[in-house]
């Protein structure tokens, strides 16, 4: 299974029609992303993280996210609502940013708690949520649970040229470029041989493959501890040549 990092929305195949207590779902992925609340945190987030010169993290980024996610929780026999729950995570992971920055996983998280609660979301799946938002920053945290592993997953799993915002900025900033050199990015998911592996293809007239691993090392360690929670192994494969 391959997971495309092209500019899209996700949308979750199949959305649960229980929870694991048998009741339907009061929160499904659908009600979240369109919530008038998600709308602007989303986009006040990215514009925050936009006035300082980060990359995209709109909703290009968090419908991604969302949508590698699920598929991945899915591709390796997780039940059906636990990965909406992902994919519910996975949008609105990067709320926090709106605050601040730093520590923005941890407040997004308690941002999380408010929003789901208030839309009658049961707490045991709120938890699970929170704790995937406020672990998936790869500084300060863990996968403690298969969705927070999803999330880290896919959000590490994002890195390609169309979040850069400004492309003259390449040949100053080492973020923009290795983003910009990344021409395609995929998440493969082989639930056969339990391997996760992210595919880069690489402009290095761009940018060096050694750049990449220079800024997004602690990237590549968490999406490794994730893989290894969900019993799989991670693998990175650059321009065709597969690195474990």
């Amino acid at each position: 299974m391959t997971q495309r990092n092209a500019p899209r929305t996700a949308e979750p195949v199949g959305a649960a029609q229980t929870r694991s207590d048998g009741a339907p779902p009061t929160v499904t992925f659908a009600s979240v992303r369109e919530h008038p609340r998600v709308k602007i945190y989303v986009r006040k987030a990215d514009e925050a993280l936009a006035e300082i010169g980060y990359t995209e993290h709109g909703e290009r980024h968090v419908g991604l996210v969302a949508h590698i996610a699920y598929n991945t929780l899915k591709r390796l026999s997780y039940p059906e609502r636990e990965a909406e729950l992902a994919a519910i995570a996975g949008y609105i992971h990067d709320v926090g940013n709106l605050v601040n920055r730093d520590h923005h996983a941890q407040v997004g998280a308690v941002m999380a708690m408010q929003l789901l609660a208030d839309m009658g979301m049961p707490d045991t799946e709120i938890v699970q949520i929170m704790g995937a938002i406020g672990n998936h920053h790869e500084n300060d945290g863990d996968p403690v649970s298969p969705v927070a592993a999803a999330l880290i997953l896919a959000d590490k799993s994002d890195v390609h040229r169309t979040r850069v915002r400004n492309p003259d900025m390449i040949k100053f900033d080492i973020h923009d470029r290795v983003n910009y050199a990344v021409e395609k990015s995929f998440l493969n998911v082989n639930e056969n041989e339990k391997l996760v592996t992210l595919e880069l293809t690489i402009d290095t007239a761009i940018s060096q493959v050694m750049e990449y691993f220079e800024i997004f090392m602690t990237r590549m360690l968490a999406a490794r501890k994730a893989a290894l929670y969900l019993g799989t192994t991670f693998g990175l494969s650059v321009n065709g040549n597969r690195l474990t």
